[in-house]
């Protein structure tokens, strides 16, 4: 079963991105070491394979 996009939106702010806003389905989030992640979809809809990918990929630059 897919993950939501509120989880991965989850994810990135207990990993210390700050929700900055966005136009319509985006949202635009930005971690104080300014990497940027952006997430479309609704908060209830079901996280694509590339945004799972794009998650990951933002966390481990936030790590590195």
């Amino acid at each position: 079963m897919p993950r939501k996009i509120r989880e991965i939106v989850r994810d990135l702010e207990r990993a210390g991105f700050i929700n900055r806003g966005g136009k319509g389905s985006h949202r635009r989030l930005k971690h104080p070491t300014g990497v940027v992640a952006v997430v479309s979809g609704g908060l209830g809809d079901d996280a694509k394979a590339y945004q799972e990918k794009q998650l990951a990929e933002k966390l481990r630059e936030v790590r590195q």
